[in-house]
This record gives C-alpha cells, sequence and structure tokens, in this order.
C-alpha cells in the first residue's frame, strides 16, 4: 500500500503552496543521492518525496488526490509512479540544486550535464459509462516528435556539456557568480553535428505511434491521467521524453444519468401498470436486470438497485441505481375511456389517502442526497 503523500513530506492537509513547497525541499536536502552515495533507502525515500510533490504542488492534482487517493493516478503507469531520478532532477532541480553546487542535471550533481525533458502532449478519451464501470484499455494514435535516426551529436563547447554558462560581475558586496542557460545549446550541453535531410532543425521528426492506455473502473470527467514517456522527445542525445496527458470526457448515457457513484433513471409506467402492478427490464452499465413493481405504486416513488451503480475509483464496492417511477398520464382519450374516468371521479377507491408513512416529495429529496 503507497504511503500517504502528506505523510511522506510531514504536512497536512491544511498546509500552503509555499509550506509544500519548502517540505519537499527540506526532504529533498536529507535524502540527495549526493548526500547518501549508494543508500539505496534514500534514494527511495528522494523519489517518494518528489512523487508527493509534483501532486501537491500542483492545485488540480491536488484536489484529485484529496478526493481519490492514490487511485486518482493509477493504472498503465500514470501519475508519480512512474517518475524516474531524470524526471526529478529535470523538473524539481531548481527547488534544491543551491544546496549541492548547483548540479541538477543526473545523480552525481555537481554540475553534471543536464538532462532536458521533452513536452507533455495533451489528448481526450470519450468513454460510455459502461467502460467506466469496468476499465477498458484505449489504443489510441498520437503525433509527436522524435529523434530522427541518424543524428549525432557534440559536446557543446560554449558550456563544455554543461548546459550552463558563468558569468562574474563585480559589485560593492563582491565579486558575484551567476549561472544562466547556455544559448548554444539550450542547456543540453550538446550541439547538432549532423543529421538527416528530413529533420528539423533540432533533429526532430514527426511521427504517429499507436499508445496503449489503460484506464481503470471508476474514473471521471475532468480527471487527467498521465502515461509516463509518450510526449515529445527532447533534443540532445542524454534527453528523456515527455509525457501523455490524458483528459477523461464522459459520453451521455441514453437513460442513466450519473450522480458520483451513483446513477438515476427516470422510469415511465400507464395508470394500468401502477394499479395492476408490472415487471420491467432496466438497463443498466452491466446488461439488463428485472425488477418488479408492485400493486398501487405510487408516481415519485424510488426504487434502489443496490450494488448496481459504478464503481469507485478509491474505494471497495459499487454505487446504486435508483429508479425514479413516474405514472404516465395519457393526454388523449377515448369516449369509453374518457367515460370511466368520469365515472371515477367519486368513486372512494379512486380518491387520493396517502398513509402516514408515505413520503412526501421534500423527504425522499432529502433521503436521495443523504
Amino acid at each position: 500500500m503507497k504511503k500517504d503523500f502528506y505523510e511522506i513530506l510531514g504536512i497536512d492537509k491544511s498546509a500552503t503552496a509555499e509550506q509544500v513547497k519548502k517540505a519537499y525541499r527540506k526532504k529533498a536536502v536529507e535524502y540527495h543521492p549526493d548526500k547518501n552515495p549508494g543508500n539505496k533507502q534514500a534514494e527511495e525515500n528522494f523519489k517518494l518525496a518528489a512523487e508527493a510533490y509534483e501532486v501537491l504542488s500542483d492545485p488540480d492534482k491536488k484536489a484529485r488526490y484529496d478526493q481519490y487517493g492514490h487511485a486518482a493516478f493509477e493504472g498503465g503507469g500514470f501519475g508519480g509512479g512512474g517518475m524516474n531520478m531524470d524526471d526529478i532532477f529535470s523538473q524539481f532541480g531548481d527547488i534544491f540544486g543551491s544546496a549541492f553546487g548547483g548540479g541538477f542535471g543526473g545523480f552525481g550533481g555537481g554540475g553534471g550535464q543536464r538532462r532536458m525533458k521533452g513536452s507533455n502532449l495533451r489528448i481526450k478519451v470519450k468513454l460510455t459509462l459502461e467502460e467506466i464501470a469496468n476499465g477498458v484499455e484505449k489504443k489510441v494514435k498520437v503525433k509527436r516528435k522524435v529523434q530522427a535516426s541518424g543524428v549525432n551529436y557534440r559536446t557543446c563547447p560554449t558550456c563544455n556539456g554543461s548546459g550552463q554558462v558563468m558569468k562574474v560581475t563585480n559589485t560593492i558586496l563582491g565579486r558575484m557568480q551567476t549561472a544562466s542557460t547556455c544559448h548554444s545549446c539550450g542547456g543540453t550541453g550538446q550541439i547538432i553535428e549532423s543529421k538527416p535531410n528530413h529533420a528539423d532543425a533540432q533533429g526532430m521528426v514527426m511521427t504517429d505511434e499507436t499508445v496503449s492506455i489503460k484506464i481503470p473502473a471508476g474514473v471521471a470527467e475532468g480527471m487527467q491521467l498521465k502515461v509516463t514517456g509518450k510526449g515529445n522527445d527532447a533534443p540532445g542525445g542524454n534527453s528523456i521524453p515527455g509525457d501523455l496527458i490524458v483528459a477523461i470526457e464522459e459520453i451521455e448515457h441514453a437513460t442513466l444519468k450519473r450522480e458520483g457513484e451513483n446513477l438515476h433513471m427516470d422510469l415511465y409506467i400507464s395508470f394500468s401498470e401502477a394499479a395492476l402492478g408490472t415487471s420491467k427490464d432496466i438497463e443498466t452499465v452491466n446488461g439488463k436486470v428485472r425488477i418488479k413493481l408492485e400493486e398501487g405504486i405510487q408516481s415519485g416513488k424510488i426504487l434502489r438497485l443496490k450494488g448496481k451503480g459504478l464503481p469507485g475509483v478509491s474505494s471497495y464496492g459499487n454505487g446504486d441505481i435508483l429508479i425514479h417511477v413516474n405514472v404516465w398520464t395519457p393526454k388523449t382519450l377515448t369516449k369509453e375511456q374518457r367515460q370511466f374516468f368520469e365515472n371515477s371521479l367519486t368513486d372512494d377507491n379512486f380518491i387520493p389517502q396517502p398513509e402516514k408513512t408515505d413520503k412526501s416529495f421534500f423527504e425522499k429529496v432529502k433521503d436521495m442526497f443523504s
């Protein structure tokens, strides 16, 4: 079972963005590979702290984590679980790099060559309620930039492969040394020596790739999943690719309306069916279910099919299907039908006589939301 992100950083859910950053820096410095050479546990703690910071420093990810826990980022390499040391140094090195001589390009730190990460790609995937209920594997075609075959690099002569250039300035406080990204190589520490004609100036080509995405059951509209390493490549022989961000969209169901893990549907029946009772086939996300309606059922009655709703992303069990019964009033009547209802106006059996146990509309609404 994965450890709680707040516990990893030693903070609570009310922590501000600055407190989250401060807590992460403290853990990163404590477990940094340069400070703990060969210590596998320190390396693991370092990765866990980076995973926690990646989520809790992003308002959208933090909100989803607070609601769904680790399950919000599970499935097919999604979320922080796919993060490696290269991801950490390329994304968050600036937070703690100064504590180790400015190095954040790899395990060694100490001014080593920086590993560039490619840009992320974003796509939308539309899912039916049936797919959401059971989980699904989707294959999508993605256009992404990759390094062309035959590209050769050499060490950048301007920065000698460090990706940074140092500048010393004399001030009234003394000599100040500052580092900036090398303008010749863009921080990669390498420049292109040769490339094929079909590649662009950075040695990249556009390609179509089919990516398989495993989507866990219970995802919701607006949730985002991450497929590590399926974004654009970055220039340089020491670079790592970006990620593919998958935004979930729900396809509206013909009869079922979603409310969290529960599903609602309207069931219309005739006067005759309400009076005599009947059986109906109900469409669920896992096939049809037959239900029985008792004699004298009233309009507004809510029937519950327990466990026939959607699974929770971070919880066990399923929600329910709530069936709202509506007795349909015919808009036109034949002469015989009209005569029947006119004769029934004074019949005691047709005069409304609600029992004390019958709940009002407002009580039913209250029960539904509680």
